[in-house]
């Protein structure tokens, strides 16, 4: 992962009436004291991806027009500044002291006060940022504060830290590369990697390598030796093996399974090191090796050309989409199942937002109550009473996606410096490894078998390329639920029962796509989707926004809908003026 002096920072700046003899004098004080409490409340609140605060850049001095706005920006580029956020208590001038960049998530904070006029600044600098094409989140509290009130407000902290996170996911993904391992897998568009998309809307770039390069290093030794050893004996002593379901005379030997363990873990070690690089590799002679991809997430082929002789990529997937393995507790990286690009993307939006581990499954079965009862006999009830929908992939999900963590009293997925060994432990155990499925994986391996805990808030996305429109986001906020154990295993082994299995129900609302779980899984764009801990869907809104992605299925509460103010200018239909402004504005980066 990056270093902390690498993170970007968010720069903020105090605003003020320019004009000297008393006026700018006395609001020197108010003003400064705004960016130093929203610079606070973004260091208690926010975290970096390896758990240390996020840093703010404070303006010299407030800003009072042009001169002094050229001095903040040289400032933010010196101090590796990716999101903008202006405060003001007053009025000021606008296109005198607003921020030019193109490329950076911008936002105004305008305090709403009667001694002087900051929602006047607020509208008339917003206005400016329209007319400019320069789109900026607009914040505005929706009660009077006194002007030596210093406070913020609760709806707006709210939008300080949505924008916050929204944008510094979008600095957080700049200049970083999905790494493709591999190819299409078995057909999967979203395995066809669009580099205009990645390069255009996220500012990212792609790297490739074939399939075979994991292969080669295995077999000429290229990692760390001495971190395979610890990795496989931590490996057989936390990661169960399962009972082997395939057919007898199938089944492979004990030796060829122990082989496979060997195998899988050094796929492990070896794609983390593609995708970071590892100075190990350089004391080992192998220089080039070691500087990895500068991937932020990468993606596996597997299916079908290393799976028809080569053991899954499930364990490699699985261990390294979690919060730990054999060093502790640690970042998780985001590694796509069968390469498909657009749910690793999913899954980084995701994770940048929340720093969590992210569920890899296919959007698989809706089951409706009449099927429900007709092959199990119990008619659903509470909050699997109108149906469910089966998330399940080969085994590849996030170890935290059993639930075992805790939060609030309701199981979770934990940033990974909130998670406890205990809770390492208990996912451990609730994992089994079962020998692979013959039928889809030839080349043997292993899958992770679990059941995620219900009762946790989940949010479902998925990115989606449509011709003729460009890239979509879907959202499904909801839960995860317990079904009763036998039902459970009736429904489970109806797919396959050596992989995990999530079920989720999405929060129903009167639009179309979420008038029943069934238009849910309708309606889903494509095969896969990504899973995150926590209703983060109002994050995931403004983050599309930035980016200009269009978003075209949510069941998010209209009053939690916040986007750059020119979107208003669009028309009153919140979906509509979405895909206008997106289109009219083009990719944030071309």
């Amino acid at each position: 992962m990056q270093k902390i002096d690498s993170y970007p920072r968010i720069g903020i700046r105090p605003v003020i009436d320019g004009r000297l003899g008393g006026i700018r004098e006395s609001l020197e004080e108010k003003t400064m004291a705004m960016a130093r409490t929203v610079a606070k409340l973004f260091k208690t609140e926010l975290k970096y991806p390896d758990g240390k605060p996020v840093e703010c850049v404070i303006a010299d001095s407030c800003i009072g027009g042009i001169k002094e706005a050229v001095d903040c920006d040289k400032k933010f580029k010196a101090e590796n500044v990716g999101v903008s956020l202006s405060v003001t208590p007053c009025w000021a001038y606008g296109t005198e002291t607003m921020d030019f960049d193109p490329h950076i998530p911008k936002a105004i904070w305008g305090f709403n006060g009667t001694e002087r006029p900051g929602g006047v600044y607020l509208a008339a600098t917003l206005a400016a940022h329209n007319q400019k094409g320069l789109p900026a989140f607009g914040i505005y509290g929706r009660d009077v504060q006194d002007l030596n009130d210093d406070g913020i407000a609760k709806d707006v902290k709210e939008k300080l830290l949505c924008f916050a996170r929204a944008g510094m996911a979008v600095a957080l993904m700049k200049g970083k590369s999905y790494l493709a391992i591999g190819s299409v897998s078995m057909g999967i568009a979203g395995s066809a990697v669009d580099p205009d998309f990645f390069q255009d809307f996220l500012g990212m770039r792609n790297e490739y390598v074939d399939s075979s390069e994991v292969l080669r290093r295995i077999e000429q030794g290229i990692y760390d030796h001495e971190e395979y050893e610890k990795a496989l004996a931590w490996t057989k002593k936390n990661c169960a093996e399962g009972e082997d379901f395939n057919k007898e005379e199938k089944q492979r030997s004990r030796e060829q399974k122990d082989k496979d363990w060997e195998f899988v873990v050094k796929m492990t070690l070896i794609i983390r090191d593609l995708m970071e690089g590892n100075p190990k590799l350089r004391e080992m002679g192998f220089g080039e090796e070691s500087m990895g991809h500068e991937a932020i997430v990468s993606g596996f082929q597997g299916q079908r050309q290393w799976t028809d002789f080569l053991p899954n990529g499930d364990f490699a997937e699985a261990i390294l989409n979690s919060s730990f393995d054999w060093n502790g507790k640690r970042p998780p990286y985001m590694v796509a199942t069968e390469n498909d690009a657009l749910n690793g993307v999913s899954m980084l939006f995701n994770y940048l937002l929340t720093n969590r581990a992210q569920i890899f499954a296919d959007v698989r079965t809706y089951w409706s109550p009449e099927a429900v009862e007709r092959v199990s006999g119990w008619k659903p009830e509470g909050m699997a009473e109108n149906g469910f929908i089966h998330l399940i992939n080969s085994g590849s999900a996030t170890l935290d996606g059993t639930g075992r963590q805790v939060k609030d009293g309701q199981p979770a997925m934990k940033p990974y410096w909130e998670i406890s060994e205990e809770e390492v432990q208990e996912c451990l155990d609730a994992t089994t490894w079962y020998p692979a499925s013959l039928g889809y994986f030839r080349g043997g391996g292993y899958s992770s078998g679990f059941l995620t805990k219900g009762g946790m808030q989940v949010t479902m996305c998925r990115v989606n390329l449509v011709k003729g429109i460009g890239p979509t986001l879907q959202i499904a906020e909801g839960w995860t639920i317990d079904l009763p154990q036998k039902v459970h295993k009736i429904l489970d082994e109806r797919t396959d029962r050596t992989w995990p299995t999530t079920w989720f129900v999405p929060r129903l609302t009167e639009d179309n796509a979420f008038a029943d779980v069934y238009s849910v899984m309708n309606n889903w764009g494509s095969n896969h989707g990504a899973i995150s801990c926590g209703h983060i869907g109002q994050e995931l809104i403004a983050l599309a926004a930035v980016l200009r992605i269009p978003v075209s299925m949510h069941n998010v509460d209209p009053g939690r809908i916040f986007r750059p103010s020119t979107w208003n200018s669009f028309g009153m239909d919140r979906e509509g003026s979405d895909f206008r402004a997106c289109n009219t504005y083009g990719p944030l980066y071309k």
